[in-house]
């Protein structure tokens, strides 16, 4: 009922709401952008798996040619700077990686931390999205929860052999994503998205990833940990 009453007061042809919507807009057409590249590099590591990870890569662009639609259909030119600029620590953490060959980290920044923090996102979203903008994610999101995870089906795998660099990725990347949130939350509450509401489904989404991998509640609590005491 909150949800929708907020629906109700968004005026989504608002100077406000259009400014907020051009940088919020902006970071979610960067992060399918990312993991459009992020993907393509992951093909180059990980050879065995390129079709798979370039099959993946495609998908990722499709969503940001869906989420560019949202923005023409709003009439608002996206602040692809200011999402640059957003991503930019989680972008250099993974090129880094790339080019030390640590498959492991990549996956964690793809996989994990920057897929969660979409369907995060999304799911706040899309109750209050305008109607076009509404079925553009309802779409991507669906898409992003019907194919397994390749790199929680990978990380399973060789959890034994990848946990201590999980560990270590975790503790130099997880305090990012707070200090994205806290970027973010001005322009998200315009949206009617709260920043309490995407904090509590990122965390649901990364914990269960990381309980996929084979980290147990403990573990799990501790890696958490690093996160919030950014935030």
């Amino acid at each position: 009922m909150q949800q929708l009453e907020a629906e109700l007061k968004i005026d989504f042809n608002s100077e406000i709401y259009k400014d907020a919507y051009s940088r919020i807009n902006a970071i979610v057409i960067e992060g399918e952008q990312e993991a459009h590249e992020n993907y393509i590099s992951l093909g180059e590591l990980l050879p065995d798996s390129k079709d798979e990870l370039v099959r993946l890569s495609k998908m990722e662009s499709r969503h940001k040619k869906g989420f560019e639609a949202c923005g023409r259909n709003l009439k608002v030119t996206p602040d692809m700077g200011f999402a640059r600029e957003f991503f930019a620590g989680l972008h250099k953490n993974f090129q880094d990686a790339a080019a030390e060959g640590k498959v492991v980290t990549c996956l964690l920044i793809q996989s994990l931390i920057i897929e969660c923090f979409a369907i995060a996102a999304y799911n706040i979203y899309i109750p209050v999205a305008d109607d076009f903008a509404r079925k553009i994610t309802e779409g991507v999101i669906k898409e992003e929860y019907m194919h397994l995870n390749f790199g929680e089906v990978w990380l399973q795998a060789n959890f034994e052999t990848a946990k201590a660099e999980l560990e270590e990725a975790n503790r130099q990347n997880l305090p990012l994503v707070w200090q994205m949130l806290n970027q973010v939350a001005d322009d998200a509450e315009v949206l009617a998205m709260e920043k309490d509401a995407l904090v509590e489904d990122f965390m649901i989404q990364y914990g269960e990833a990381l309980s996929n991998i084979g980290f147990n509640t403990r573990e799990i609590m501790r890696l958490s940990a690093y996160g919030l005491r950014a935030a």
